[in-house]
């Protein structure tokens, strides 16, 4: 029944911590560690960053008002994308769906800067059919609009969509879709549910 598997990005094919990025910031700029760190999380910058709602020039701006960084913008660039380290076991579930020939999707909240930073330093995002990205569509997960291009990008709706997300709303989201969903708590249980689904072909 599935026909294609649709990944979320951010604690799914890859971890992160943007307190890496707050610490680099912080030591260029004016702004104390914590609130710096407070600024990222709950201010409204990044969420309009990642809804396509600023340009990336923009947000380095406002982050520079608001925090004294003084870099360019391309050690900003650097310093904001560089918080990520690839999740082994799921980039390899993708890469073995990929040779079973099932196409994959990335379907993300995210934002330029992110996206052209993992591109750069890890070769598996090539190997996606699609990407379907918050920040190139103006919405962000769970609201409809996105949910509604995976399915016309990958020309496939309902339970023939296999999707994986750490976020129980943007699961949900999907399920109400009709998709088969697998929430990831740990790539072992994630593995595990593709095993019961059949997708995991026994070398």
């Amino acid at each position: 029944m599935v026909k294609a598997v649709v990944f979320d990005l951010g604690k799914v094919l890859v971890d992160f911590d943007y307190s890496i990025a707050a610490r680099k910031i912080a030591a260029r700029g004016t702004m104390a560690l914590e609130d710096l760190a407070r600024f990222i999380a709950q201010s409204s910058i990044l969420l309009r960053y990642e809804t396509g709602l600023l340009t990336s020039a923009a947000f380095y701006k406002e982050v520079c008002d608001a925090t004294g960084y003084c870099g360019a913008f391309e050690e900003f660039a650097t310093t904001f994308g560089d918080i990520f380290v690839p999740i082994a076991p799921m980039v390899d579930l993708q890469a073995t769906l990929r040779r079973n020939g099932l196409p994959t999707f990335i379907f993300s909240n995210t934002n330029e800067l992110a996206v052209n930073h993992i591109r750069r330093v890890f070769p598996f995002f090539a190997g996606f059919d699609g990407y379907i990205l918050s920040y190139e569509h103006g919405a962000m997960k769970p609201q409809p609009a996105l949910y509604e291009v995976v399915e016309r990008q990958s020309g496939h709706r309902g339970p023939e969509l296999l999707y994986i997300d750490d976020r129980l709303e943007n699961i949900e989201a999907g399920a109400q879709r009709g998709w088969q969903v697998i929430l990831q708590e740990t790539p072992e249980k994630t593995l595990a549910a593709m095993e019961k689904l059949g997708l995991l072909n026994h070398e």
